[in-house]
């Protein structure tokens, strides 16, 4: 079954079992996949619809941390809430021994020497990655260690 079908799927079961939130987060969700398919004029495969949930995710936290600078904790826990609920379509994240291996093994592919390398590795492991890491976090450690 597609993830777009799962997605799908769960949304039904939301409405079904009477969950507002979880409802209106998969709705977005869903709106997300629809906009792009649009746009493109073509269906999306899974990995084209992993990459509009990591962007959801990546929404949702930028604005966390507005909402946190600004003193709006009550809005900050409903986007944490609303990523908790999304992060559920995400693949299992690898943990912080195996994203250090990963940088240390696409650095001694690409042969990356400095930071100006640092646009080659990080599109290798994004692709290695793809939806198992947080980007922002991988980008600040592959810009560690070619500093």
């Amino acid at each position: 079954m597609s993830l777009k079908q799962t997605i799908t799927d769960d949304m039904k079961a939301a409405m079904k079992a009477g969950e507002k939130d979880r409802l209106k987060v998969v709705r977005l969700l869903l709106a997300d996949i629809k906009r792009v398919e649009v746009d493109t004029r073509s269906e999306l495969d899974d990995a084209s619809v992993l990459s509009v949930i990591e962007k959801a995710v990546k929404q949702r936290r930028d604005s966390i941390k507005q909402f946190t600078d600004g003193g709006r904790k009550d809005l900050a826990d409903i986007e944490q809430a609303e990523i908790e609920i999304i992060s559920a379509y995400l693949p299992e994240q690898l943990s912080d021994a195996e994203i250090d291996a990963l940088v240390d093994a696409v650095i001694a592919e690409t042969g990356a020497e400095s930071i100006r390398d640092m646009g080659k590795v990080m599109g290798a492991i994004k692709n290695k990655a793809a939806g198992r890491a947080d980007m922002g976090a991988v980008g600040a450690r592959v810009k560690a260690r070619l500093a």
